[in-house]
Parts: C-alpha cells; structure tokens; sequence
C-alpha cells in the first residue's frame, strides 16, 4: 500500500451538493466538505478506511516512532486506517486494537472491543495482549454534543485514560501518541506526561483540518512506571 499524500485543496474539483428538502444545510456542508477533500478522495484510491491514515503517516514521517517489528496498541481503532497504516509498517501479528464498537477485522491485526473508560479495562488489556507493547496510539475524540467546553472535557477525559494505559502497558523507551484538543485542561495531562517520558513534543498534521482543534502529542522514551 503506497502512503501517496493527495494534491492540496485549492487543486481539486469542487462540487456542490443540491439542498433536499429533508436535508438540513449543516449537512449539506458536511457532505460537500466530504465530497472535496483531497484526503477523502485519496484514502478511497489507496484503500484506507478514512482520511485519519494521513495523520498517522504524517506523524511517522516527522518523529520516525514506528518501525518493523515493534508493537503497538491502538485505542479507539475504529474503522480501522490507523491499523492499515500500522500492519503496512510493523508488519503482521504486531498491532492489537480496542474500540467500544465492533470493527472490521483488518488482517495482520488483533481487535477486542473493549471501552478505555471501563471499569475493567486494565484485566481486559492483560487478557488480550499478554505483554506489554513498544507504542500506544489514541486518535479519540468524544462524540459532538454541539458545546464547545463539553465536548473537549469529555475527549480529555479519553486522552487521560490513554495515558493511564500507557504508563501500565507501555515498555521502558516507549512512545505514546494521542489526539489533544486546545481548550485549557490539555495542561493537565501535559505536566503527567513530562513526568513519564523523556521527550513531550506536540504537532498539528496538514491532513487535519484547519478548523478543528485537534493537536497530537507526541511523548518519547517512556521513563517506567513510578
């Protein structure tokens, strides 16, 4: 599979999609920004289950964290274009994946549906992988409710269980990637962060929105758990 990043916006065709009279106009929006994004376009030529697998390669391709052979753990892993990116790369039998929701297998890989929130998800890890992983990766965010300030403490309160998963799943030396939103209590998790790893670095990929508020960071050689 060739990790070709599509031609810039201001390149592509832009189509316009007719107002139904059941379709409310923020759909319309949705659907034409949908229709005319190069990233979406491009991930249905390549193959990729949605336009996030540019984010991933892009992220690889700055900090160089995955490499043959090294295992990692996806949470949040549905529909599956970070796994594609990570078997592509690490190779078959080396990339395990959790989501709430059921999601297609993709080959080489290993799923459970598991929810990072819930009670016993430290005992459900330890039955599904059996070791601990060279790579953590959350690309999570909270479903919209429409409220700015609800919607970005419910997806901090995601990257806050990731990183209590990294620091019990994670091998001394290993990296943690996470999707943060810009918002104020991303601090928070950032002081815990420095605490357990060596390099604390955060990035914003050209295939992410401009609008959006996302950011990952990106947290290198992993000090142990203390």
């Amino acid at each position: 599979m060739k990790n070709q990043f599509p031609q810039s916006a201001s390149r592509a065709l832009h189509e316009k999609v007719k107002t139904a009279k059941k379709r409310k106009n923020s759909s319309v929006r949705w659907l034409e920004r949908q229709i005319n994004d190069p990233y979406v376009i491009a991930a249905k030529k390549q193959g990729y289950k949605s336009r996030a697998a540019y984010k991933l390669i892009e992220l690889n391709e700055k900090f160089k964290f995955l490499k043959p052979g090294l295992k990692v753990l996806e949470l949040g892993s549905a529909p599956g274009a970070w796994t594609q990116v990570n078997v592509n790369i690490l190779g078959k039998n080396n990339v395990w994946c959790i989501d709430k929701n059921q999601m297609e297998l993709i080959e080489g890989s290993f799923f459970e549906k598991i929810n990072v929130l819930d009670e016993m998800v430290f005992e459900k890890l330890d039955k599904f992988i059996k070791q601990k992983v060279d790579i953590i990766e959350s690309d999570m965010a909270a479903s919209s409710t429409g409220h700015s300030r609800t919607d970005h403490l419910r997806t901090m309160s995601l990257c806050e269980a990731s990183y209590d998963i990294s620091i019990n799943f994670l091998k001394n030396g290993g990296t943690f990637i996470s999707k943060v939103l810009q918002g104020g209590t991303e601090n928070d998790l950032l002081i815990k962060l420095k605490e357990s790893f060596v390099n604390v670095k955060h990035a914003k990929p050209k295939s992410s929105r401009k609008e959006s508020s996302e950011m990952y960071v990106i947290a290198t050689n992993f000090r142990g758990k203390i």
